[in-house]
């Protein structure tokens, strides 16, 4: 018997031949001919990323509302200054030039006016989460199959570049069955201090990590059988919710683990690894809107060049995807049933870190904790 090598203990590697990157169709997706006119509810600091998106996609925003309407008008008068501004969004709902509406509201407003706008034959793209609550999810799903109309949600990291990426890389076989998913996010999160977004118990785990958990679900959601969880304070940290949290997946034949550090002054830093049974994927970089993809096969070592950044991308895929859903007659790869699965493993990564005891995906049926005040 041969003796052991450092490489046998993966202390050392050898380098790996090089590989042509493979094109994928990673990019916002665009309808071939469809440009409705849009209608956007909720004028806070997202919908500036909103609107900057439709416009370079060449759409038409035709009414903007807002609860404050000097917000309203000065988003008009930024992006669209021919659109019409209201503080009531039911106006909305009968002005039959309006196709699709763009639902930036807060939790608590979200969900009555999706199934108004639903009712009202209007297709909608709402901001995440779409729900707090699977069984209302659910009927508001089935309502838009009943009115012939299209649900989807803003999980706009789906269209980030390397995530983009790797999805289609998954979605091709390159990497084979998928074994891992491993992200860890290391940055500063106390941007929110002040905000209403400090009044959110799990702030970091699901306000935050709904995205990664939208990301599992994309590579591996359905494979999903167990999660286990944990929150916590960062020492010596002042802000009210913990800045601190982590998620295991267990996966059939597989596993994943989520990790957030939200209390990093310095030094911030960004990994996805993705193994598979015929390869893997590495992303990593300073930040979500610089990465650094490989894609490591048997054929070597392939580094794509990516093009363009989290939030650029990201609010032109959301809203492109629901475009050429409409316009192809199929169900968005954003829509609200989909996104169920992703809020479902959220859901039980929240029970879980509350309750220090695994869950089961989709017996959690609605968030435990949310706390906005």
């Amino acid at each position: 018997m041969s003796e052991p090598t450092a490489s046998d203990y993966a202390l050392q590697t050898q380098a790996a031949a090089t590989a042509a990157a493979p094109e994928l169709p990673y990019g916002p997706p665009r309808p071939k001919r469809y440009r409705p006119r849009v209608g956007l509810v909720g004028c806070g600091g997202i919908s500036g990323y909103h609107l900057a998106a439709y416009r370079a996609m060449g759409l038409e925003v035709a009414a903007l509302c807002d609860r404050h309407l000097e917000r309203a008008r000065a988003r008009r008068d930024e992006f669209f200054p021919e659109a019409a501004v209201c503080t009531d969004p039911y106006e909305l709902l009968g002005r039959e030039d309006l196709e699709v509406l763009d639902l930036t509201l807060h939790p608590e407003g979200r969900a009555p006016l999706t199934e108004a706008a639903l009712e009202a034959g209007k297709h909608v793209l709402s901001q995440k989460p779409f729900v707090l609550d699977l069984d209302l999810g659910e009927r508001l799903c089935d309502l838009a199959d009943s009115r012939g109309v299209k649900l989807a949600v803003n999980q706009n990291g789906r269209w980030a570049p390397h995530f983009a990426y790797i999805r289609e890389a998954v979605g091709a076989g390159l990497v084979g069955e998928v074994l891992s998913v491993h992200c860890g996010v290391h940055w500063d999160h106390t941007w929110t201090a002040g905000t209403r977004f400090e009044e959110l118990e799990d702030l970091v785990l699901f306000d935050f990590g709904i995205h990664w958990f939208d990301f599992l679900a994309s590579l591996a959601g359905a494979r999903a059988r167990r999660v286990q969880a944990s929150r916590a304070f960062a020492a010596g940290q002042a802000m009210k919710p913990p800045m601190l949290a982590q998620a295991i997946v267990e996966l059939e034949g597989g596993q994943a683990s989520l990790v957030f550090d939200a209390h990093l002054k310095h030094g911030p830093l960004d990994r996805t690894y993705v193994g598979g049974s015929r390869g893997s994927l590495l992303s990593t970089g300073p930040d979500l809107g610089r990465q650094s993809l490989e894609l490591h096969t048997a054929q070597g070592r392939a580094v794509p060049a990516l093009e363009g950044h989290w939030f650029q991308q990201g609010f032109q895929g959301t809203m492109g995807e629901l475009l050429c859903a409409i316009e192809e007659g199929r169900e968005p790869s954003n829509g609200g049933r989909a996104n169920l699965s992703s809020l479902a493993l959220c859901f039980a990564a929240v029970a879980a870190a509350s309750e220090g005891v695994a869950k089961i995906p989709g017996r959690v049926r609605k968030l435990p904790s949310v706390h906005w005040t």
